[in-house]
């Protein structure tokens, strides 16, 4: 049978947009200090979360996304007064400047993920009601909008598309944009994107299997942690598809299995070697990862792994485990 994407992202970009212009008339104030609004400085500073968003899916990396976003402003302030007034809008020069930005940086990132020790997985992020928590001085307008076009099997798939294929499907699929602006931003001609745009859908009607209610999913992640404390491994072996994945990623920064865990039964009896391993200060607590139910585990206070689930029918599909401490920032306490 036929696999359908697993999202509709030509209707995300309506829930993405609605959350990213929340807090944008917060008064901002005059560089002098005097408290005078600025509507100039209002304007394109409403603009962050947007990017915060846009950047993060492009690159998949809440660090690379925050660094993206910050050259796009330096390249802003950069300009004279006289040359950001003859732009006729400043927020599409925003998002034009950061996609480049972007596209450059996912042709470097496949030469540095060669040389990463172990699997690359993207970063995960919590749920926004913990965005700021352990980040202290953090802006929420940092927060990422936690919809389908983030959970981690979609940005996983993100991951095996060309630069261009990927910002192309993303600008246009996920936020809307038409493929002559597309076009502007890549450097290709508008046809050229339609084509790239729908390479990127056929590789996710391919690679992801239809969407379990988030009920559905959080029942089987709690039945799996269960069985996991239990060291039951008769019960993870149940819960698990036999073709099911574990990959983990500890970017040689903390100790894990470097290649991906195929096979429900080999994932159950390594979950339960883990379980075996774990020191008596661990526990595992149930969270929101990327807007969908997943695991985390907690040592001393700190989480110090975050586990990712992609569920298939009633079966765990992909377990993602991320143990790289840099990529653990929006989930450690300061």
């Amino acid at each position: 049978m036929a696999r359908r994407p697993h999202i509709p992202v030509r209707c995300l970009v309506e829930r993405v947009r609605a959350d990213t212009t929340e807090g944008a008339g917060d008064t901002m104030t005059t560089p002098s200090g005097q408290g005078e609004p600025d509507p100039g400085l209002s304007a394109i500073m409403s603009e962050r979360r947007q990017l915060i968003n846009l950047t993060y899916r492009l690159l998949g990396s809440l660090a690379e996304a925050e660094d993206a976003v910050q050259e796009t402003y330096a390249r802003w302030y950069a300009m004279t007064p006289e040359q950001q007034d003859a732009i006729d809008s400043p927020a599409a020069w925003l998002t034009t400047v950061a996609s480049r930005i972007c596209l450059n940086l996912l042709g470097s990132a496949r030469a540095r993920r060669e040389t990463y020790v172990g699997e690359w997985i993207p970063e995960p992020l919590p749920e926004r009601t913990e965005w700021t928590s352990g980040r202290p001085g953090a802006d929420p307008a940092d927060r990422i909008t936690l919809d389908e076009s983030v959970n981690m099997a979609f940005l996983v798939v993100l991951e095996s598309m060309t630069p261009a294929e990927r910002v192309a499907f993303i600008l246009h699929d996920v936020f809307r944009y038409p493929f002559a602006e597309v076009a502007e931003i890549v450097g290709r001609t508008p046809a050229a994107c339609r084509q790239l745009a729908s390479s990127a859908r056929r590789r996710i009607r391919a690679a992801q299997a239809p969407a379990s209610p988030t009920a559905q999913q959080a029942d089987l992640v709690r039945a799996f942690k269960q069985a996991w404390e239990a060291k039951d491994i008769g019960a993870l072996i149940g819960l698990l598809d036999p073709d099911a994945t574990a990959t983990a990623d500890g970017g040689g920064r903390a100790l894990t299995f470097l290649i991906p865990i195929e096979g429900g039964e080999q994932i159950a009896r390594a979950w339960v070697e883990i379980a075996n391993r774990r020191p008596a200060n661990m526990t595992f607590l149930e969270r929101t990862v990327n807007g969908q139910p997943g695991l985390v585990a907690v040592q001393d206070g700190v989480i110090v792994t975050v586990f990712a689930f992609e569920v298939a029918g009633d079966r765990i599909k992909h377990i993602w485990a991320v143990r790289n401490p840099e990529k653990l920032r929006p989930w450690t306490a300061g």
